[in-house]
């Protein structure tokens, strides 16, 4: 079965007329979020459309606060700034929860997730750096990978959680796993106002839950594109209690002056932009952060590497192959469990 490239779209029809469906859109993270819920009628005192929409917004700006890189004057930047090594820097607790679950699938990704490698990341022109137009020189990238690492990062969550970092210039960049926990925050925000009908999306990362206006789990596109005519579903997937991210070269890039197409997604090891033909990687999992840091290492991992790793761990995860001129697709074990069951 051939297809281009995946990307995501929503399948919702409403059909309930005792229930209503609320969609609030915004901007976050330099990019967008839509949130979708069932306002079926029956929580007392729920607040107004506007009045969530204010409530998310002030989540989300929360995360920036503490996990965005482009804001000079966010945690993470005053942390990359400190140049004390060794010194124990503050940080709050969702900032440690995240740093600690990228940690977690830095093993399980056999070190292809490694939220340190942001020296690299702005040296390729993917970072608040400006982009290049040529590719940097060797000197250049073993200058920075000097200070990329995950094993010069500790994490202490005893008492008040801090940050150290063991090289003066260690760059912490979590743009691989934040947008993910900015959808899980929003989950969790609507779970606190008694909504347990929902779909969020931020950047293209997703969290699903309880069921759409038809009384059906809500349905997720994964999409064959077809650049002239619009596009056509290649599989849908049911996100029943479940976080979703995709991770792909074809949409974020570069070309240098030889023309060369440079990917977006840093390989730490070989400390360049990967090179493979896997051309998208789809994660489900409990949790949006998870399925957001998940599809960025397996991604890196490359094909047939990240399926091993699926299997191992019984991740579920979709892949869209080059293939030729055209593409191919293969599923884990785990994935085509979830699929079986919508």
């Amino acid at each position: 079965m051939l297809v281009c490239v995946a990307s995501l779209s929503f399948i919702l029809t409403a059909c309930n007329k005792s229930a209503e469906q609320i969609t609030l859109q915004g901007k976050t993270m330099g990019t967008t979020y839509t949130v979708k819920y069932i306002d079926d009628g029956k929580i007392a005192n729920l607040p107004t459309a506007e009045q969530v929409k204010k409530q998310l917004d002030d989540v989300l700006k929360v995360v920036n606060d503490e996990m965005s890189t482009y804001q000079l004057d966010s945690q993470i930047s005053r942390f990359n700034k400190l140049r004390e090594v060794n010194t124990p820097f503050e940080i709050s607790p969702d900032f440690a929860t995240v740093v600690a679950e990228a940690i977690r699938l830095n093993k399980i990704t056999e070190g292809a997730l490694d939220v340190t490698v942001g020296p690299l990341v702005n040296l390729w022109g993917f970072g608040p750096d400006r982009r290049l137009d040529k590719q940097p020189s060797a000197a250049q990238i073993n200058q920075r990978a000097a200070f990329v690492g995950i094993d010069k990062l500790a994490l202490n969550i005893e008492h008040k959680p801090t940050l150290t970092k063991s090289v003066p210039n260690l760059y912490l960049d979590l743009s691989s796993i934040a947008k993910g926990f900015g959808v899980d925050k929003i989950a969790d925000q609507l779970e606190m106002l008694g909504l347990e009908n929902y779909l969020v999306e931020v950047g293209g990362e997703l969290r699903g839950k309880g069921k759409n206006l038809q009384g059906l789990n809500w349905q997720i596109a994964i999409e064959k594109p077809n650049f002239e005519q619009g596009q056509t579903v290649q599989i849908t997937v049911p996100l029943h209690n479940l976080g979703m991210a995709t991770s792909g070269n074809y949409r974020n890039y570069f070309e240098d002056e030889q023309g060369n197409r440079l990917s977006h997604i840093i390989d730490p090891k070989a400390l360049k932009p990967v090179n493979h033909k896997l051309a998208s990687i789809t994660v489900l999992a409990p949790t949006s952060m998870t399925a957001d840091g998940l599809s960025t290492g397996l991604f890196v991992l490359g094909a047939e590497k990240a399926l091993e790793v699926a299997e191992r761990e019984k991740l579920a995860i979709f892949l869209i192959i080059k293939n030729g001129d055209g593409f191919e697709t293969q599923m884990s074990s785990q994935f085509k469990k979830l699929i079986d069951q919508k």
